[in-house]
This record gives C-alpha cells, sequence and structure tokens, in this order.
C-alpha cells in the first residue's frame, strides 16, 4: 500500500473507530504510522527512523525485538502459547522461582497477569484481604492504572472525576512527604501504594529516606507497604528495582512493561508468604486471571531476565543516565524555557517553565527523528525513557537534538509573545 495511503486509512480508522481525540492529538504531534522496530528505533511508513527514547513507557528496556527474546517467544509459539489452565505451566513456574531470586527479600510469590494496571489492582485486593483492614494511603500525582481499584489509587483528580464514585477508603498525602504519611498511616490502614520515582507524576524523585520512613510506618501500623515498580522495575532505574537504592523491602510489589521483553505484555504481582497464605490459603482460586501467566508471554519474561543480567544492563542504564542528565541539565542552564532536569538512570524528566510547551517541543522532536512524550499528570514535563541498551553515541545525539528542539520552541514562543 502506498505509504500516504496508509497514513490516510489509519487516522481515518482512529477517527471514526478508535479515538477521533487521540487521532487529532497524534497528527498534530506529526506521528505516522509505525511499521518496524529495532532495537533503539521504529521506522514509520515513509521508512523514516525515528530514535525512540519513549521506549513504550519503559515497555522497551530491551529494545525492540531483542533477538533472544524474539527466538524464545518463536520456540514456545511451536510449542504451547496458552495454557490449557487444568494442568501446570512449566514456563510460569520457572518465571515465578526466578523472578524470588532477583527480587527484594521476602518476595517469594507471584501472581501472573496482563498489564501494570492489572498487578497493581491485585496489590490492592491482595492488601485488603490480608489485613481485613479498608484503608489505603496514596500520594498525590501518583499513577497505577486506569481500573477500579487502580484509578482509585491514582492522584490525579482529572482521571478520577469522570469516574467516581471510585473504591471508597483512599486518602491522599503529598509524595515525598513521610511527615505527612506518617500521620495517615494508621491502625485502619490496610497499605501504603508507591512509586519510588512517580513516572506519569513528572519523574519526581523523593527526598533520601522517604521510602525507609514509609517502610517504618507501615511496620508501627501493621499496614502493608505495596511499592508499585511497574515503570521503575528491572534495571531502569540503576538498580534491578528502585526500592533497592534504600534498601527497602516490599510487602507486595507491581510489576509489568520491561518484564515482557518489549515483545509479549505481562504483569506481575509479587508478594511475601505471609500475605500469600492470607489471600490463597483458604481459596486459591480467589483471584485468578485467564490469560495471566500463559507460556508465550513467561518465556519472554524468563530471556528479558536473561537479557538483563546477561548485558549489564542495569549498570548501562546507571551509564548512560548519567550522561545523559549531564548533558540535558547543561542545555538546560542556557535555556529559560527549561525549569528542571531530574531522574534516576535512564528515566529522566525535563520541566518546562510554562504550560503546553512540552507538545510543541515533541513536536520539533519528531520532526528532528526523535519519540518522546510528556507525562500523564503533569504535561510541562517531558519524559526521556530510552531502551537500557541506547549506546553513547546515540545518547548524544538524543541530548543534542533535544536542545535543538527546545531552541526553536523558544523561538517560536517569543514569536507568540
Amino acid at each position: 500500500m502506498d505509504p500516504q495511503e496508509l497514513l490516510s486509512k489509519t487516522v481515518g480508522q482512529y477517527t471514526g473507530h478508535v479515538n477521533p481525540g487521540l487521532a487529532r492529538l497524534m497528527s498534530f504531534a506529526g506521528f505516522g504510522v509505525e511499521v518496524k522496530g529495532e532495537g533503539c528505533y521504529l521506522w514509520d511508513q515513509d521508512g523514516r527512523r525515528y530514535l525512540d527514547c519513549l521506549g513504550g513507557y519503559g515497555v522497551f528496556s530491551l529494545g525492540h525485538r531483542h533477538s533472544k527474546v524474539v527466538e524464545a517467544v518463536k520456540k514456545q509459539l511451536d510449542a504451547m502459547p496458552l495454557s490449557g489452565k487444568t494442568f501446570f505451566c512449566s514456563a510460569q513456574g520457572e518465571l515465578a522461582e526466578r523472578l524470588a531470586r532477583v527480587a527484594p527479600g521476602g518476595l517469594e510469590y507471584t501472581f501472573f497477569s496482563n498489564s501494570g494496571a492489572e498487578a497493581c489492582e491485585a496489590a490492592l485486593k491482595f492488601a485488603r484481604m490480608a489485613t481485613g483492614r479498608v484503608k489505603i494511603v496514596s500520594t498525590e500525582g501518583s499513577y497505577h492504572g486506569k481500573t477500579m481499584g487502580g484509578l482509585s489509587a491514582t492522584g490525579r483528580e482529572k482521571y478520577r472525576k469522570p469516574f467516581e464514585p471510585l473504591v471508597p477508603g483512599v486518602v491522599f498525602v503529598p509524595f515525598g512527604d513521610s511527615e505527612a504519611a506518617s500521620h495517615a498511616i494508621d491502625k485502619e490502614t490496610a497499605c501504603v501504594i508507591v512509586e519510588v520515582i512517580q513516572g506519569e507524576g513528572g519523574v519526581r524523585v523523593p527526598p533520601v529516606g522517604y521510602m525507609r520512613a514509609l517502610r517504618e510506618a507501615c511496620d508501627r501500623s501493621g499496614a502493608l507497604l505495596i511499592v508499585d515498580e511497574v515503570q521503575t522495575g528491572l534495571g531502569r532505574t540503576g538498580a534491578m528495582f528502585a526500592c533497592e537504592h534504600e534498601a527497602v523491602r516490599p510487602d507486595i510489589m507491581p510489576l509489568a512493561k520491561a518484564l515482557g521483553g518489549g515483545v509479549v505484555p505481562i504483569g506481575a504481582t509479587m508478594g511475601t508468604k505471609d500475605v500469600w497464605d492470607k489471600v490463597f490459603g483458604v481459596n486459591p482460586l480467589i483471584h485468578t486471571s485467564t490469560f495471566g501467566g500463559n507460556s508465550l508471554a513467561c518465556a519472554a519474561g524468563l530471556a528479558a531476565l536473561d537479557v538483563i543480567q546477561e548485558e549489564g544492563l542495569i549498570e548501562r542504564a546507571k551509564k548512560m543516565g548519567g550522561l545523559m542528565m549531564t548533558a540535558l541539565k547543561e542545555m538546560a542552564c542556557k535555556h529559560d524555557l527549561v525549569a528542571e532536569v531530574r531522574g534516576r538512570g535512564l528515566l529522566i524528566g525535563v520541566e518546562f517553565a510554562i504550560d503546553e510547551v512540552g507538545e510543541l517541543v515533541i513536536a520539533q522532536l519528531v520532526k528532528r527523528g526523535m519519540i518522546a512524550a510528556y507525562t500523564l499528570n503533569n504535561p510541562r514535563v517531558i519524559r526521556i525513557e530510552p531502551p537500557l541498551v541506547i549506546s553513547e553515541k546515540q545518547a548524544e545525539w538524543a541530548c543534542q537534538t533535544f536542545e535543538e528542539a527546545v531552541a526553536e520552541t523558544e523561538e517560536l514562543v517569543a514569536t507568540l509573545a
């Protein structure tokens, strides 16, 4: 099909049958139809190559179509892609054991699902059942998915309000404020759910000691600590799990995104033996998922863990993240439009000083062959989240291109002032 015909047809299908508003937004930003992905690059219908510095919001930590993951999935596809659900699934057992070996101590069990939202949903259910309590403490600006439970614990009213009444009993406290959290965590609290770094909240990094303070407050009150590692887990921040930067051990830990190796969707909710005994001890079918833990996804997960460890991607995230952070902070000093650069490892946020600049910068990036996106809960912040396999040359080009996009946006804003 002719490239322009493909673009026109796809935009028309989105407009008529998927999401008209999204079609307008993507068209404004200059996004075409993706037709191929490999390594750190995507190609559109015209054959134009883009450096992917969004990385599927953390899905493509291993890049697009990593050969080892693709090979493992193809092998499983030829044998048995989906579980019959009545027999044991060896791939699921193997992945659960592997996760228990790499996770913070005490997280011995895993329930598998298909997405981060499902993983968080399960975490909230497990916490309520394990404690017999109802109250949930979450943080302002947080993001835990858009299912009914996950949305109830997501800290932005814009997404919650249209669906109210939501799940009751959720209390929000300022992110990074351990004193406010300690006051809110009491004997009625089932759990605290928190991201180590708020991704959709604008790549917000809390003060040192914040996670330890939450752990201590939960221990005092008997509440469970849910650490949402859906986006930060599996090497993204320069540690296998971001909570390890403060040596904090969660009671429950949702995972997803990078776990599928960028090839097959998978979600996982890890928990301690104590939690599992209280949730599944009486009824092992109290929480289930038809597609969760399927053989194809688990094969991808096992291969992804192999690649992360064999290719040293945790250290690579730390090194490349440091390089990009330094270059972007130097860029920020030259441009009044940029308010702050922050993050950890290869999860970096660039915040602008005024509203609606993010969309303009993204359009400029796309024009230059680079992909990024602003964060859902703070549109002033552009998130830079490339694959952990990004090379030094690619990282340097990305930072240079970002500065060019900011400079041209500044010129445009000046003409409109």
